[in-house]
């Protein structure tokens, strides 16, 4: 297949994003909904029936189906070509872009199946993600000023927290251009004016301290290197401490991060929470963890990187700067 696509190396808007933002508002006023699965999930799914073309918008831009133009509604085949996300086939089109549910908008993302190196990605774990946040706003007893979303891929965990506290700044950082772009235009999307996409490894290019932090980094022990998917180190941790001991150089007296990700059980040890526990502790911050979920990814340990693993689970760390007396 070739063709072309919205993405580009430059995170600032440009050719074609009003077109993009256009199909984007006509699929929210036909009622269009999609909840992703997981890339194993999806594989099953497909593998029902291989090759079978697309009869409806979620099909489209939800499975990721070859189309042909009559399937779309009037109007939407005209608004992909000018956006450029259409990619042409053999015998179909295909989308260059995928459209989720969240929060009551609708996020951009990269198609299925998600195997470029710099995929924008959205699945499960963004809206467990981005349910952890939410409760953690519920609970605070100030307001926020300034909040920056590290490793946002999409940009939903920042977009929810700027619709929530619409006087913060929302600094949405990432590594990756295309994870930018595709945070500008769903930030726009949803009419969250009060965002900031910067590119920056951890907060680095970012000056200022805050007073929330959240971020749902790569976890997985990831042998092809892909950098949505990879999180170093021996057991897929690496990125995960970087973001903490990034957090506890940064927060504010009062300020929290709320971090998501993975933790490999080992007979029975959790070594992710007794280094970032750790860390939280010689940095003074006061801190929770949970297991979100106890038992995720099975898949994965059917491969040689998890041969010595029990479980990969979900995890849930808060870590709270204490206010200065």
């Amino acid at each position: 297949m070739s063709g072309m696509t919205v993405f580009d190396e430059h995170p600032a808007l440009g050719d074609g994003d009003d077109a993009l933002l256009a199909l984007v508002q006509a699929l929210k006023e036909r009622g269009y909904a999609f909840t992703t699965v997981t890339p194993a999930s999806h594989a099953k799914v497909e593998a029902r029936a291989p090759g079978r073309k697309a009869t409806n918008l979620r099909d489209v831009f939800g499975w990721s189906r070859p189309f042909d133009e009559d399937v779309l509604p009037p109007g939407l085949f005209a608004l992909m070509r000018q956006a450029g996300v259409l990619v042409r086939g053999d015998d179909a089109w295909r989308s260059a872009v995928r459209v989720s549910s969240l929060d009551g908008e609708l996020f951009l993302h990269s198609a299925y199946p998600p195997s470029e190196a710099d995929v924008v990605f959205f699945g499960p774990d963004t809206i467990r993600f981005v349910g952890a946040v939410t409760e953690h706003l519920a609970s605070l007893q100030r307001p926020v000023t300034r909040a920056a979303d590290i490793g946002t891929g999409s940009g939903a965990a920042g977009i929810v927290i700027a619709k929530r506290a619409p006087q913060a700044e929302v600094v949405l950082v990432d590594i990756n251009p295309r994870a930018l772009r595709v945070a500008a235009l769903n930030a726009r999307s949803a009419g969250a004016a009060n965002v900031s996409p910067v590119r920056s490894d951890l907060l680095s290019a970012v000056d200022g301290r805050f007073d929330l932090i959240v971020s749902n980094p790569p976890f997985m022990i990831d042998r092809a290197g892909r950098t949505y998917r990879d999180g170093g180190g021996s057991l897929g941790e690496g990125l995960s401490l970087a973001v903490v001991e990034a957090a506890a150089a940064r927060l504010a007296p009062g300020g929290s991060l709320v971090l998501f990700t993975g933790a490999v059980i080992v007979d029975g040890e959790d070594p992710f929470r007794r280094a970032a526990t750790a860390a939280c502790e010689a940095a003074g911050l006061d801190w929770t963890y949970r297991e979100a979920d106890p038992d995720a990814y099975g898949e994965e340990l059917d491969g040689s990187a998890y041969a010595m693993a029990d479980r990969i689970a979900l995890v849930v760390l808060t870590a709270t700067r204490r206010q200065e007396s």
